[in-house]
């Protein structure tokens, strides 16, 4: 989180370890920060950028957010914001498991599939991606190998909740993965390439016993058998975001507007994942470095070029 410089005060940057507890606001104007240790930071102006976790539980912590469940809370309603929080997307991933060889460590395999799946919009971005990982020294028998799905269009959508006022209880955070059928259904198809390409040479070649998971017991017609597996062993891609979305209209979810300022709260600005109103068919990292470098543009105006 960066401080802009307030009162004549050079600017200060908060070190990663410190805990912000939240916005200190004078009505609904922004006066510094307060953290967990009862120390307050002035600052005429916040730039929150804490990612699509810590930076909707400051806001909510601070009073901006779903009013019922501040108040729910004890915290003092400032901005009445329903989006803060909500709108969680992340892209879910499961793979293929399969033994190999022990000894050998991995990466062995250096590419990315991506593909369509039959439920895609055949003129838009892949909605899938299929990696190797490994191999690994610690699968059963001594060593393995993956096949790893993700689904990068998701309709899911999850939440970040307070469980408490106190910056010390980590907030409740629900990812929601497949919880849509459709985001389901795509993830078996993943699988099923995936399969397909375990059986292709050279991979064959490789694979020195049965399949490990979603195991030879789970045919690839077993829809259901397959989305059991799935459901069992998803992960995350660890791309959040979406909880503080993007968009002109509070009343429809939005949370900041198109320069990254927080609706209804005067020189506060998130510039982070959780801004995304969706979430890109790409692993994420560029896409927030990009939003990062535009607000920072747009704040430090005409002469940053």
């Amino acid at each position: 989180m960066h401080l802009a410089p307030a009162r004549g005060r050079p600017g200060l940057t908060i070190r990663a370890g410190t805990v912000v507890d939240r916005i200190e606001l004078h009505g609904t104007t922004v006066r510094g920060v307060q953290l967990s240790n009862g120390e307050a930071v002035a600052a005429g102006a916040v730039l929150l950028a804490a990612g699509a976790y810590g930076s909707p539980a400051i806001l909510l912590r601070s009073g901006i957010g779903p009013a019922a469940e501040l108040s729910g809370l004890g915290i003092p309603v400032v901005a009445s914001l329903a989006g803060v929080g909500r709108n969680l997307t992340d892209h879910p991933l499961v793979a293929v498991d399969l033994p190999a060889s022990p000894g050998y460590r991995g990466p062995r395999f250096q590419m990315m599939l991506t593909l369509r799946s039959a439920r895609a919009n055949p003129d838009g971005p892949p909605d899938l991606h299929l990696f190797p990982a490994g191999p690994f020294g610690d699968a059963p028998g001594g060593g393995g190998f993956g096949l790893v799905a993700g689904l990068l269009s998701v309709q899911s959508r999850g939440s970040v909740r307070l469980r408490s006022a106190s910056p010390a209880d980590p907030p409740h955070i629900d990812i929601a993965h497949l919880g849509e059928p459709a985001d389901m259904a795509r993830m078996v198809e993943a699988i099923q390439h995936a399969r397909l390409l375990s059986r292709t040479a050279p991979l064959p070649d490789l694979v020195t016993g049965p399949e490990l998971a979603p195991g030879p017991d789970v045919s690839d017609q077993d829809s259901a058998g397959l989305a059991r597996s799935i459901r069992a062993r998803v992960g995350s891609y660890h791309h959040p975001v979406g909880t503080c979305a993007m968009g002109p209209d509070p009343d429809s979810g939005a949370v900041v507007d198109a320069a990254g300022a927080v609706h209804g709260i005067q020189g506060l600005w998130v510039a982070d994942a959780s801004v995304m109103p969706a979430i890109p068919a790409a692993s994420t990292n560029l896409t927030t470095i990009v939003i990062a470098e535009r607000i920072a543009q747009r704040l430090a105006g005409p002469a940053a070029g």
